[in-house]
C-alpha cells in the first residue's frame, strides 16, 4: 500500500536544488507539501494544539494548495527557508513579529517527534559554528590547517607572519550589501600589514593556506557518500564556476568513516564537506556546510544525489534520534 503521508519541504521560492528532490519524490508518487516561512499570512497558516488532545502535538499547516496534518508528516526537508522580515512594519513591530513566527511556526514543527529531518534546524545551527567544526574534525583524526580565531590584532599579526600564506574567512555567511550591491565573502589572502585596530570589533578567522592541487566537495546523504574532485587553480573555487572541471572519485575508507562519524556527532543526516587535496595526495579538512549546495554537481557529473535524498526522506529506518 502506498504511504500517503507527505514529505514537507521548507525552502525559498526559487530553489532548483529542492526542485530536483521534489521531482524525484513525484516520480516515486510520494505526496509533497512545499512552503516558505516568509509566506506567513494568507498564503501560509499554522495551527498547533497542545494539552487538549491525545497526541502531544496536533494541528495543521495550510498553503494555497495543501493542508497538512502535523501528525501525518512523513519527513521534513529543511532546505533553504526564508523567515519573514516584515519590512512594512516599523522596526520594533517587525522584530516582534519575526520572533513570533520563528518561535511559533518553527516551534510547532520542532516539537514534532515523528518525522525524519534533513536536517533538523537546531542541529544545523549547532553544526554551523566553525570553531566547533575545527575541533571536532581534529578529534576525529582529520588533518586541519593551522587556524586562529581572534579579535586581537597582535595575535593576528603574529599568526600571519608565522605562516607562508594566510587567508581570512568569514565565521558565518551573512547577507551583506555595499552601496546596494550584494557582497560575497570569499576566502581572501591577508598580510600582517593589513591588520589594524578594526579587528578588535569582532572575532576573525585566519587560516594557513593549504598547498593544494585540487579541491573535493563531498556530499553525504544518509550512508551514501558522493565525492567530486574540483580542478580550478583558484584559491577559492567558488569565485568562477566556469573555470571548474569535475571528476567523480572514491574517498579512502578511513576518510569516509570519519565524515560519517562527523555527521553522527552533530546528529545530521546530510552535509556537504569541503576538503583540499595536498601536493602529496593527502586530504585536508576545511569545513562542513550542513545544508550546502549540490544540485549543480548532479547536473555536471550525473551522480544520483537527488535520488539519495528522496530515498532517505521516504525510508522508515535511520531516523535521527
Amino acid at each position: 500500500m502506498t504511504d500517503e503521508r507527505p514529505v514537507l519541504v521548507a525552502t525559498e521560492a526559487d530553489d532548483l536544488t529542492a526542485d530536483m528532490v521534489i521531482t524525484e519524490l513525484n516520480r516515486r508518487h510520494v505526496p509533497v507539501a512545499r512552503f516558505n516561512p516568509a509566506d506567513i499570512g494568507a498564503d501560509l497558516t499554522v495551527s498547533a494544539r497542545f494539552g487538549s488532545c491525545p497526541a502531544p502535538v496536533a494541528g495543521r499547516i495550510r498553503t494555497p494548495s495543501r493542508t497538512v496534518d502535523l501528525s501525518r508528516i512523513r519527513s521534513v526537508y529543511w532546505r533553504r527557508p526564508v523567515w519573514p522580515a516584515f519590512d512594512h512594519l516599523d522596526a520594533d513591530d517587525a522584530r516582534f513579529a519575526a520572533a513570533q513566527v520563528r518561535y511559533g511556526l518553527g516551534g510547532a514543527l520542532y516539537a514534532l517527534d515523528g518525522p525524519l529531518w534533513i536536517n533538523h534546524p537546531l542541529r544545523n545551527n549547532a553544526a554551523d559554528y566553525k570553531p566547533a567544526q575545527l575541533a571536532v574534525a581534529q578529534r576525529l583524526g582529520l588533518t586541519v590547517p593551522p587556524t586562529l580565531v581572534t579579535n586581537d590584532p597582535a595575535e593576528a599579526r603574529t599568526f600571519i607572519t608565522s605562516h607562508h600564506q594566510v587567508i581570512f574567512k568569514t565565521l558565518r555567511w551573512t547577507p551583506y550589501r555595499r552601496d546596494g550591491v550584494a557582497v560575497t565573502g570569499w576566502a581572501e589572502p591577508v598580510t600582517a600589514a593589513e591588520i589594524d585596530q578594526s579587528v578588535l570589533v569582532a572575532p576573525h578567522l585566519f587560516q594557513a593556506v593549504v598547498d593544494k592541487v585540487a579541491d573535493l566537495r563531498v556530499l553525504v546523504v544518509g550512508r551514501k557518500v558522493f565525492a567530486v574532485r574540483i580542478e580550478s587553480g583558484l584559491l577559492d573555487w567558488r569565485r568562477d564556476y566556469s573555470a571548474l572541471t569535475y571528476r567523480v572519485v572514491d574517498l579512502p575508507g578511513r576518510m569516509e568513516k570519519a565524515l560519517l562519524a562527523y555527521l553522527g556527532h552533530f546528529g545530521l543526516i546530510s552535509g556537504s564537506f569541503d576538503l583540499a587535496v595536498g601536493q602529496d595526495g593527502g586530504l585536508w579538512w576545511l569545513e562542513l556546510n550542513p545544508n550546502g549546495q549540490w544540485g549543480w554537481l548532479e547536473e555536471a557529473t550525473g551522480l544520483a544525489m537527488s535520488a539519495a535524498f528522496a530515498e532517505v526522506l521516504t525510508q522508515e529506518e535511520g531516523r535521527a534520534a
